[in-house]
């Protein structure tokens, strides 16, 4: 065979490598409804309206981050097509939009549906059509189930372990409390009243005077907190939304009731819930952090913070840059990015969950140090490390080591 035809043949032989090589690649392709060459069509739920629409802003900064993430060229070059409905956190209204979501929209997955109530409303439509209720916004123990909801996992640290965090912490530093709890009247509320009796063990009977439960359509709550300080109580846990948790604090201050305060975490956002209640009445209140507080000057040069600023200046300007909701949307808009980044060119909705459990030592910008993201396949619980704070001044002061959330009885 003369030089010129072996050329010839090493090239045809090369070509047609190639050629199998290419063909391989585009056929490793893998779609479910909902995602494309070109496109991965994500739902979300919130309340935009409504006894909880201060909650509304998580919305807007997750559609803000995915607007950027396209403008850098989507994910693995595919754009994110964010659709996002209201349902004025009503459960029933919950259930009309995920059935919109997934039958016509015809989304990959539901990412960060707000409420524990409205989650519970959709949680078996959602597994019973194996469409990913990802990432929810609550943070109800229901959420960690891989065995009988293997399609619903979680985000936030749960609220159950939240109120045994604060239990020990009395049983610590206040052994004689006389306690009373506010809650609202659905799951948020009955998990964290829960976790604290069962932080509290056979105390519980004797230390709790009282628990007293709001339902989220009340216009006011004022009268609850009257009631509580009739009963003399010297512990207040406060679980509520950042809508009741500043009139709590604002009231609490006007009767001159200044028990000891904790206040759940999903209401410790200083622009949502402290700053409207008012900074005075706020003093010496405590709640659990997971994530930097975007108005303590203490994160003023870290690099997560500034490229939190850099985003909202570009995406979001006329964001309130000191409400913690928005650093948490920030936070879990990242982990998203991450597991569809991991997802490769396999967009099926099994793929993203295999992705979503196999998460190991992630760090986002908003996170605390030292918190870090982990899942696997029997544990749906990303996020399981806080650490307490107290409000002084015009901010929260951490104090105590980070805790895992599974603390023990």
């Amino acid at each position: 065979m003369s030089f010129v035809a072996r050329r010839l043949a090493a090239f045809s032989t090369a070509f047609i490598l190639l050629t199998i090589t290419a063909s391989s690649a585009i056929a490793q392709k893998k779609y479910d409804t909902g995602a494309t060459d070109t496109e991965i069509k994500i739902g979300n739920i919130m309340p935009y309206s409504g006894p909880a629409s201060a909650y509304g802003v998580i919305g807007r900064t997750e559609a803000a981050y995915f607007r950027k993430i396209n403008d850098e060229g989507g994910i693995n070059g595919r754009k994110i097509n964010f659709i996002s409905y209201d349902d004025a956190y009503s459960p029933p209204k919950a259930v009309e939009q995920a059935r919109k979501l997934v039958e016509d929209d015809e989304v990959l997955l539901i990412f960060q549906s707000l409420g524990s109530a409205n989650n519970s409303a959709i949680q078996k439509y959602m597994n019973t059509k194996k469409v990913p209720q990802l990432f929810v916004a609550t943070g109800s123990a229901k959420w960690n189930d891989p065995t009988n909801f293997p399609w619903t996992m979680g985000w936030q640290p749960n609220f159950q372990d939240e109120a045994r965090i604060y239990a020990k912490y009395i049983l610590k530093e206040k052994p004689d409390a006389k306690i009373v709890v506010l809650y609202q009247n659905d799951d948020f509320g009955k998990d964290y009243l829960k976790g604290l009796k069962d932080g509290l063990g056979n105390k519980a009977s004797s230390m709790i005077l009282a628990e007293d439960a709001y339902e989220p359509v009340e216009p006011s709550i004022d009268s609850h907190i009257v009631k509580m300080k009739s009963l003399n109580a010297d512990v207040f846990i406060d679980v509520t939304t950042p809508k009741f948790a500043a009139q709590a604090i604002r009231k609490a201050a006007e009767i001159g009731w200044r028990p000891l305060h904790f206040l759940a975490n999903v209401s410790s956002s200083v622009g949502g819930a402290i700053k409207p209640a008012g900074f005075d009445a706020s003093q010496g209140i405590i709640s659990s952090v997971y994530l930097k507080d975007p108005s303590d000057p203490y994160w003023k040069n870290d690099p997560g913070l500034k490229a939190w600023n850099q985003f909202l200046d570009k995406y979001y300007p006329d964001a309130n840059r000191i409400d913690g909701a928005i650093m948490y949307a920030y936070a879990v808009a990242q982990t998203l990015v991450h597991v569809l980044t991991a997802c490769g060119d396999n967009l099926t909705r099994e793929n993203v969950m295999k992705q979503a459990v196999s998460i190991k030592d992630l760090e986002v910008d908003g996170l605390l140090p030292g918190v870090k993201i982990n899942t696997s396949a029997t544990d749906f619980a990303p996020i399981s490390q806080v650490r307490l704070e107290r409000f002084k001044g015009e901010t929260w002061e951490r104090f105590g080591d980070i805790i895992s959330s599974d603390v023990g009885d």
